[in-house]
Order: structure tokens, then C-alpha cells, then sequence
């Protein structure tokens, strides 16, 4: 790997190891290639977010998006050279050559940051669900193209969409998780007609539910669907290699504890940005480098079989 290479990848581990609270966990247990394929990836996705959720105009910021396509057609037709000066291009461009990732997910990532800039919401679930398969479903088949699956698993065909479904999973948690401050930024991700059902319409602008609602109810709506996709998704992890399922594991681990601080304490993400401390991050990626989510994943898999 030539220098130019190799310190463009030490730009985007860095900025994965300064701004991914819960992915660095994961991606810290992969072999270097992966990994440096991982933080390629993140960085990429971390400068489409950041236009997404920073102060500038809304046509400003999808004329910065549209120049971030741009930069990843250069990358998708291999005409990005290694002495390129932007080190993230030169990075994800590396990655592309060396692993099979479906680059047209970042296309996806870009339009889900789109509807962020247009202020989209949505009424159904169903509504919702493309907007979160374009900015967390599509980095799922993304990081799979890096973790490739074991040969001769069973079921690999369908890894995609576990992987998917994955996604979708981590970032209803993450909407849980941010609802407070989402309203805050004037954003609701949340379903319109979950919010009607639970007397939730009138949005979440304090520390408090609304008047008459019944918040509990909603949150626990929701970690139900959130567990749903976990289980569904989880299906993934026998198909990998023992480290590229630790990485899964771990990142999934964190947020299904997560979701579960959520489900026993609903108001408390009215309050502030629900966390896990590091030594609790820590334990979630040892256990996920023994195996043990993905040996319990196999062993339910072949009792449902029998």
C-alpha cells in the first residue's frame, strides 16, 4: 500500500475514533483491512451527515450534498488518484478497489440526508422505513460488502437484507433515543399516526410528554417494533467470520441495551441523550468477540428448523 494510501486511511480512522461513539467499539475488533475499509466508509458517511445536520441554508446544503454525489461518481468511475487531496476519496476509492461494497448506498445515504434537508415526516411506518433503508439500512449492505460472508452459510442470499434489517433496527433506536433533541432541530421521524394513537401529536418541545398522552405507551410501541428487526436482522450474524460478527454483535449489542434503558426509564429521553458508559460499551464487544450472540442466533435458527 503505497504512503499516499496509508496516511488517507489514518484520516479517516481518526475521525472514526473522534466522532463514532458507538461504531469505533465494533470496528476496533476487525482485522486492519476491514478495518481500515470500515473507517473509510464512516468518514464518507460522517461528511454527508454533517451537511445534513449542520447551520447553513437548505439550498446551500443540498448544493453540498450534490457536490458530495459528484465526488462519489469520481470514486464509482475510479478516476480518483491516490495523490488526490481529498484523503476520504482517496480512502473510499481504495476500499472500492479491495472490497465489494455497493457504492450506490452512499447514493442512498445522500438522499435520506435530502429528506433531513426538506424537512420531510411521515405518516406510516411504512413511510418511514424508506427514509431509514437510505441512512442506516443502506450503511448495513455497505459494511457487509467489507465482511463478505463465510463460505458454504447457509442462507447467505439473504444476508443483504438481514443486514438491512439490521439498519433499520439501530436507527429506530437511534429516533427513540434522539426524540428530544430531534424536536428541538424542528424534526419528527416518528410515524404521524403512532403519535395520534398514543396523544402524542403535539410533538415533545420539553422535558415532559404531552398533556394527556400516554408516552410510555408510544416508546414501548416502538422498542417492540425495534426488537422485532433486531431479532430479524441478528439472523445475520452465523453467516459472518468470527471477527466481522463480533464487529456486528457489538455495534448491535450497545443498542439494544440501549433500546432497553429506553423501554424501563420512556421519559428519560425527554430529558437528555439516553448513553452507555464506555465500560459498558467495553463488555458488549467482548462478548460479542466470543461468539455468544451468534452461537445463540444459530442455536434458535436450527430449533426453529427442527
Amino acid at each position: 500500500m503505497s504512503a499516499p494510501v496509508l496516511a488517507a486511511y489514518s484520516y479517516c480512522e481518526a475521525i472514526t475514533g473522534q466522532q463514532a461513539r458507538n461504531f469505533a467499539y465494533g470496528i476496533r475488533l476487525l482485522p486492519t483491512p476491514k478495518r481500515r475499509a470500515m473507517s473509510a466508509l464512516y468518514a464518507f458517511s460522517r461528511r454527508v451527515d454533517d451537511i445534513g445536520d449542520g447551520t447553513l441554508a437548505p439550498d446551500v446544503k443540498a448544493a453540498r450534498l450534490e457536490d458530495t454525489r459528484a465526488l462519489l461518481a469520481r470514486v464509482r468511475d475510479r478516476s480518483v488518484d491516490e495523490d488526490d487531496t481529498d484523503p476520504v476519496a482517496v480512502a473510499l476509492s481504495h476500499t472500492a478497489d479491495h472490497f465489494p461494497v455497493p457504492l450506490d448506498g452512499l447514493d442512498e445515504l445522500i438522499d435520506g440526508v435530502l429528506m433531513d434537508v426538506r424537512g420531510e415526516t411521515y405518516e406510516t411506518w411504512d413511510d418511514l422505513k424508506v427514509y431509514c433503508r437510505c441512512v442506516a439500512g443502506a450503511i448495513g449492505r455497505l459494511s457487509l460488502g467489507v465482511f463478505g460472508t463465510e463460505a458454504g452459510a447457509r442462507g447467505a442470499e439473504r444476508a443483504p437484507e438481514y443486514a438491512d434489517t439490521l439498519g433499520l433496527a439501530l436507527q429506530l433506536t437511534n429516533i427513540l433515543r434522539d426524540v428530544r433533541e430531534d424536536a428541538e432541530d424542528g424534526r419528527t421521524y416518528l410515524p404521524a399516526d403512532d403519535l395520534a394513537k398514543f396523544g402524542c401529536s403535539a410533538g415533545f418541545d420539553g422535558a415532559h410528554p404531552p398533556a394527556g398522552s400516554d408516552f410510555a405507551g408510544l416508546v414501548h410501541f416502538e422498542v417492540r417494533r425495534a426488537r422485532a428487526l433486531f431479532a430479524e436482522g441478528y439472523r445475520l450474524l452465523p453467516m459472518l467470520d468470527r471477527r466481522s460478527g463480533a464487529c456486528v454483535a457489538a455495534m448491535a449489542g450497545i443498542y439494544r441495551r440501549l433500546l432497553d434503558r429506553i423501554e424501563r426509564e420512556p421519559e428519560a429521553v425527554l430529558r437528555g441523550r439516553v448513553s452507555l458508559p464506555g465500560r459498558e460499551k467495553a463488555y458488549v464487544a467482548v462478548r460479542g468477540l466470543s461468539g455468544l450472540d451468534a452461537r445463540h442466533v444459530s442455536r434458535r435458527t436450527i430449533r426453529r428448523r427442527a
